[in-house]
């Protein structure tokens, strides 16, 4: 694998009765935020899926820093920091509580890097789940995520439901763990907050990848001008 690729994703073929992962490949460069768009039922959830470990796939290979998840479970997802749109969390439980289960399946968790994130994030760690609004669980979902010392993180529609001041405020977040060496994959419907912070795009389609490079590349391969990355992917998909 190449230095600078952090996310090798090979062939991945994952079938469902009427839809299909097409033998899709994906590398993801380090220290990039790479934006993964594509109308609703592409696919993007699903490839997510598998490369966090969570369904299984028919074929492919999906590498993190060189490393499978056959080959080594505990390294593999100790570098990958997962924020998803639902939360997956134990509404009942405190900040905490639900802290101390998910700490558990990491060798490398930081209890301290954690408090410093709750205090940053203005997060009590005594509040119940329950009690926080969609941008606090935004943010407890980070805290979580990069207290393992994840080198990339993976979200699934992240600002899905946020209201403006909060999506701006996970933008300029995103861009201070880039600042700080963290690759960031993820995937989002709002192509604006793209257009901010990102630096390549994979588009995918029916199952199939139809583009993956910069965002620069992208907007003139999809007959854009700058700020129309949603004409770009419009017209790709049309012309596909």
């Amino acid at each position: 694998m190449e230095n600078n690729i952090i996310l090798s994703v090979d062939g991945l073929c994952k079938h469902y009765e009427k839809f299909s992962l097409k033998s899709i490949s994906i590398h993801i460069e380090k220290g990039k935020i790479t934006g993964f768009i594509g109308n609703n039922g592409a696919g993007k959830t699903t490839t997510l899926r598998c490369i966090m470990g969570l369904s299984p796939f028919q074929s492919g290979e999906i590498r993190v820093d060189g490393t499978t998840l056959e080959e080594n479970e505990e390294k593999f997802k100790s570098l990958i920091g997962v924020v998803f749109d639902a939360g997956y969390f134990y509404d009942f439980l405190t900040l905490n509580q639900m802290k101390s289960i998910i700490a558990k399946g990491y060798s490398n968790w930081n209890n301290s890097v954690y408090q410093e994130y709750l205090k940053r994030f203005s997060l009590r760690g005594d509040s119940k789940i329950s009690e926080l609004s969609k941008g606090m669980k935004m943010k407890y979902s980070l805290a979580i995520a990069m207290s393992h010392d994840a080198q990339i993180l993976i979200l699934d529609e992240p600002a899905s439901g946020l209201d403006p001041k909060s999506r701006s405020w996970l933008c300029d977040e995103l861009l201070e763990q880039k600042k700080q060496g963290k690759t960031i994959f993820f995937s989002t419907h709002i192509t604006s907050d793209l257009d901010k912070i990102g630096d390549n795009i994979v588009l995918l389609d029916q199952g199939e990848i139809l583009f993956s490079g910069s965002k620069d590349k992208f907007i003139s391969y999809g007959n854009g001008t700058s700020g129309d990355i949603e004409i770009a992917m419009l017209n790709i998909i049309e012309n596909r």
